[in-house]
């Protein structure tokens, strides 16, 4: 690798914000807001909109949708074509 045209790799905290969970890793983001680990190091914390404590497909919360209703939709708009 050529030196200094890459980022800093380096340890930080992901912190979701929509649930209680956070992850330590290693990453090239960066940021200025900082938090002690349970290791009692001080590490950069990067908050994220969702991660697999709170996105649906994980955690099993996913909406089931009303795919009867889109099928016979279709049917009604295509069937005109059937015979062609």
């Amino acid at each position: 690798m050529k030196p200094g045209i890459h980022p800093a790799y380096g340890p930080v905290v992901f912190r979701d914000k929509a649930g209680a969970f956070a992850f330590l890793t290693c990453s090239t983001l960066s940021s200025d807001h900082t938090i002690e680990w349970e290791d009692g190091h001080t590490y950069p914390v990067v908050d994220v909109e969702i991660s697999s404590a709170s996105h649906p497909f994980y955690t099993g919360t996913a909406r089931v949708l009303d795919t009867a209703g889109r099928v016979e939709r279709f049917e009604r708009r295509y069937s005109r074509f059937e015979g062609r």
